[in-house]
């Protein structure tokens, strides 16, 4: 399947639509037992979590018959799901309310995010701010840009590559395991600022606008990465896992490092790491 320019437009429609219809009433305003834990007190899904993705789920399938959409609350459920979306011919990894402690929190700080993928490979992704109503675009080798609520387009592209210690960037690190959590820790004074929003979809929005150098995560869960990382690779940057392996969506453990080249890479996983090689 080639993405075409209406495909783009509609699935940019069913996004504002969920926001629109699910989740911004809801945002500041979730009534009593609203908000649940999954996993912690850090993990949470809420009622607009799970309406939106219904909503969006029901909009894709109509739109696109025959296509596979895995969602993130519905995976929770089902894990066997993940086995469907490497041979899917076309399917759709939905995120409806990435940084869902920050909604939950009443934080203005969250975004929706849908990736396209195509045979196992990220044919499109898409991060929408509902607040702001603007929407970050990458389309296979058609590059990414910016899109506001009035239509206007700003194309996309990284920071030049900098020393480290002029270098900005997100990192996470909680999740790592022992002795890679301490180092990699430890090696975050080295960079010259480095913060967490707690939301990959703001973070590699960032990134891809040229907003900071580098990301750095853990968990790759396909609706968290494949719809930024494609938008990061189209507006010019290189990512790789942490043992110098391509991303990929069916793929959901091994890290990941966003840079604006592959030497920035290489450089940043050799000083934030220590011994990739291990990992």
């Amino acid at each position: 399947m080639i993405f075409k320019a209406q495909d783009t437009r509609r699935i940019t429609e069913i996004m504002r639509e969920a926001a629109a219809r699910e989740i911004l009433p809801r945002f500041r305003n979730l009534a009593s037992g609203a908000i649940r834990e999954k996993t912690s007190a850090l993990d949470v899904v809420t009622d607009a979590d799970e309406a939106a993705e219904r909503h969006i789920t029901d909009a894709l399938h109509k739109a696109f018959p025959g296509c596979f959409v895995l969602g993130e609350e519905a995976a929770e459920k089902d894990h066997s799901l993940f086995d469907r979306l490497g041979d899917a011919d076309l399917a759709f990894v939905v995120d409806p309310v990435d940084g869902t402690k920050n909604f939950a929190s009443g934080l203005p700080l969250f975004a929706v995010m849908i990736a396209a993928i195509v045979k196992g490979e990220v044919a499109a992704g898409f991060i929408l701010d509902p607040i702001a109503d603007d929407i970050s675009i990458g389309v296979r080798g058609e590059g990414a840009r910016n899109e506001n609520a009035a239509g206007k387009h700003e194309d996309l592209r990284v920071m030049a590559p900098e020393p480290l210690a002029s270098m900005s960037g997100g990192a996470s690190w909680a999740s790592l395991k022992e002795p890679l959590r301490s180092t990699l820790a430890r090696n975050l004074v080295k960079p010259a600022a480095v913060f967490s929003y707690r939301c990959g979809g703001h973070e590699y929005r960032l990134a891809a606008s040229g907003q900071c150098h580098f990301l750095v995560f853990v968990k790759l869960m396909p609706w968290d990465h494949a719809p930024g990382w494609l938008i990061h690779r189209e507006a010019g940057g290189y990512s790789a896992r942490f043992d110098g392996r391509p991303y990929l969506p069916t793929e959901r453990s091994g890290g990941l490092i966003c840079a604006p080249d592959q030497a920035s890479y290489e450089m940043l996983r050799a000083e934030l790491l220590d011994s990739p090689a291990a990992f």
